[in-house]
């Protein structure tokens, strides 16, 4: 046995500029230098998508380590506090809490955590979403997973022929189940066409049980129980030797899906795939963006990044998600652009509701 690494990735809107649209460099330089000062951690990369701040790092210290959630609730305190001076908008709306109280899972930023033995070769995948929930995730971890239209080798490796495992989260109840793909794709379909509620958290690789993805399922508003922002998620997957293809993993996000978010967090609208420099929505605060970056892991360093998205093949599903973006904002404040009321529930539109409740009359 060799020793394992963690990749950690935690990420929390802390302040936006201007906006919602974009994350201050004083804000990246604080965080680098509150990351780098740390004996706890072999490497780590700082960037944003949009006005959320990420911080990619890794240890040896294992999944819901203290010390190192402490260590990024700690430069998320300290941004804030930066934030605060330049009078960013929001800041530090991402920590519902005054103080760290040893895990920061339920105190705000998203988390997305794995542990593993490095393999010989051990390309990873950061993808981090903005102006979206975790629910996002579900349609292309499904695509690279479990549909052979998507991954080829699904069919033709014999080490994936198989199939994988997926840890799926109703966020709500607060359980899980897991299913197994391709046997029971049909049941797990059931509950994540629903990604308001069911979000997959982590897929298994099923005849050796290794760790393939895992995403991060914190949803904001039922942490707070108001709005306080869209989620924002981030996932981790890891490619080749017996799991999917870089290719495959980033083939998904060349047909933009719907994803719940955009503006106040109240719309349907498509993920667009974008290189960092485009991961600055604008447009009714949108539309919803997603970034990839690849790494080479080696003994715990990070080799990279490598900015997938940037590449023009992605071109046509930037065109196409402006044209939907163009098609959904026709219908203004119409589902299903405006989300259904469910969703609404969380959103500020039930304080606007409850004012007109007492004008409703009932009918004889």
């Amino acid at each position: 046995m060799g020793k394992k690494i963690t990749v950690t990735v935690i990420k929390a809107d802390v302040g936006g500029f201007v906006g919602h649209s974009s994350v201050h460099p004083d804000l990246i330089e604080k965080a680098k230098g509150m990351l780098g000062g740390s004996p706890l951690l072999i490497d780590f990369h700082v960037t944003h998508v949009g006005d959320d701040l990420n911080l990619i790092m890794t240890h040896e210290l294992g999944r819901n380590n203290g010390e190192i959630h402490q260590l990024a609730w700690d430069t998320f305190v300290a941004c804030t506090e930066v934030a605060k001076k330049l009078k960013l908008y929001g800041a530090g709306q991402d920590l519902l809490a005054d103080a760290f109280s040893g895990n920061i899972k339920g105190l705000g930023p998203g988390v997305a955590e794995m542990e593993f033995e490095e393999r010989k070769s051990e390309p990873i995948i950061v993808f981090m979403a903005d102006k979206t929930e975790p629910g996002a995730w579900n349609l292309p971890l499904y695509k690279i997973f479990a549909d052979p239209f998507n991954t080829i080798g699904l069919v033709i490796d014999p080490n994936m022929h198989d199939g994988f495992l997926f840890e799926v989260r109703d966020l709500i109840e607060n359980k899980r189940v897991t299913f197994s793909a391709p046997e029971e794709i049909y049941d797990m379909l059931v509950f994540i066409g629903a990604p308001g509620r069911y979000c997959i958290k982590r897929v298994f690789h099923k005849q050796s049980g290794e760790i393939a993805a895992v995403s991060s399922t914190q949803r904001l508003n039922l942490m707070a129980g108001r709005y306080v922002g869209k989620d924002d998620p981030v996932l981790i997957v890891r490619c080749q030797s017996g799991l999917p293809a870089v290719g495959e993993v980033l083939e998904p996000f060349a047909r933009p899906h719907l994803v719940s978010g955009w503006m106040r967090g109240s719309h349907s609208g498509p993920l667009m795939p974008v290189g960092l420099n485009q991961a600055t929505p604008t447009r009714f605060d949108g539309p919803p963006r997603v970034v990839a970056l690849g790494f080479q892991l080696a003994e715990g360093k990070l080799a990279g990044p490598q900015d997938f998205f940037a590449d023009p093949a992605f071109d046509d599903a930037r065109r196409l998600a402006n044209e939907i973006a163009s098609y959904m904002r026709s219908l203004g404040p119409f589902e299903p652009h405006r989300l259904h009321l469910d969703e609404m529930e969380y959103t500020t539109m039930p304080l606007v509701s409850k004012k007109l409740k007492d004008r409703f009359e009932k009918l004889r």
